[in-house]
């Protein structure tokens, strides 16, 4: 199947779903879920890494980022782990990630929860929490070359500053190609800060 078709079929039980649960706001499932959802996942893309070949998604409700981006990355050697509490969303990913044959595990659990076994190359996340929350989630994870791509809205500057205070990290603020408030912001090198 192409990339294409695999994002309609997405698409298709995204729309089945969300009849009978809430997976993304009714309003967007018409036209503005190619804008507002599917392309403001894909743009991770060009910030994706080569060497990023195994992702952890943070919070992933409906899929988003994870689910087109394990899409487009077909024919890459790259897994993903999906974390997600809501046991019905977690069956939607599950569903989602078996039919579309994708290499996908979904975890039903919270981010601060989670064990992981693995260090993951590349975070996700997309609408979860507040930076300074976020990175508290992710550190646990972070290995040395572990990198994050995270959505973020217009407040982010204050979330940054915020986040500033507990963590050590370098960011580059890319700027939203589906919303002109909107950033996505790649973290590397992140740590706690040292109590004095």
């Amino acid at each position: 199947m192409s990339v294409e078709s695999d994002l309609e079929a997405y698409g298709a039980l995204l729309r089945k779903w969300n009849a009978v649960q809430n997976l993304v706001s009714r309003e967007t499932l018409g036209h503005e879920l190619r804008s507002r959802h599917i392309r403001d996942s894909l743009q991770l893309m060009s910030w994706i890494r080569p060497s990023d070949r195994y992702v952890l998604d943070l919070g992933s409700g409906g899929g988003f980022p994870a689910i087109p981006l394990a899409i487009a990355s077909r024919g890459v050697e790259r897994r993903f782990t999906l974390l997600e509490p809501s046991v019905k969303k977690a069956s939607f990913l599950r569903t989602v990630a078996r039919e579309l044959h994708l290499p996908v595990s979904v975890e039903t659990v919270r981010a601060e929860q989670f064990d992981s076994r693995e260090t993951p190359d590349l975070i996700t996340s997309r609408a979860l929490a507040a930076l300074p929350v976020l990175l508290g989630y992710a550190v646990r994870f972070c290995g040395p070359n572990s990198h994050m791509l995270l959505h973020k809205g217009r407040e982010y500057r204050r979330e940054l500053d915020e986040a500033a205070q507990l963590f050590d990290f370098d960011v580059l603020v890319h700027e939203s190609e589906t919303d002109s408030e909107g950033v996505v912001l790649e973290i590397d090198n992140l740590h706690a800060k040292s109590v004095a």
